[in-house]
């Protein structure tokens, strides 16, 4: 864990603070998109978001969660059931975002292990293809966590999903 860094559950009155991160979060995701109409902005300025975000307070399996770095915002994580691979799992990591400022720093992969061990359980992460940053990053953040129990990377080639599902197991501490 690295010093000083918080993870919390966002209360609901917090919706309006993943909304302004979820703008950046799609802003890092345009430059995937290049060369198609996907990732543009409305009339307005603002990114048109296709996460209900308000179904993090409404159902149960859903956990909104915000990172702070010595009390600033360095990102979020947005949890639920809900899998790309159709297979059962006890978490899904539906979306992940640091802050540029804290990336490189090992802030992503601190607070991804935070999140595993808080959760213990079967887990998956999906990945879009393009997005071999984020590859790398979950392969070595799942694959260096202490409890890690099982992990498979599958990579699928399909209209409902394009890139690689990471499924594994987090023991308890």
């Amino acid at each position: 864990m690295i010093d000083g860094l918080a993870i919390d559950s966002a209360r609901a009155d917090e919706q309006p603070v993943i909304e302004n991160l979820v703008q950046l979060y799609i802003h890092d995701f345009s430059e995937l998109f290049a060369g198609t109409p996907r990732g543009d902005v409305a009339a307005d300025g603002r990114y048109v978001v296709d996460i209900p975000l308000a179904n993090w307070w409404r159902e149960a399996d859903h956990v909104p969660l915000l990172f702070r770095l010595h009390g600033t915002l360095a990102g979020f994580a947005l949890l639920n059931a809900h899998t790309h691979s159709g297979a059962p799992a006890d978490h899904n990591i539906a979306e992940f975002f640091v802050l540029r400022k804290y990336r490189r720093l090992g802030v992503g992969r601190a607070a991804a292990q935070a999140l595993f061990s808080r959760y213990p359980g079967r887990w998956e992460a999906a990945v879009m293809r393009a997005n071999t940053g984020a590859r790398a990053f979950w392969h070595q953040a799942i694959g260096s966590h202490p409890a890690l129990r099982h992990m498979e990377a599958a990579e699928r080639g399909h209209f409902t999903w394009d890139g690689t599902i990471f499924r594994f197991v987090i023991g308890p501490a």
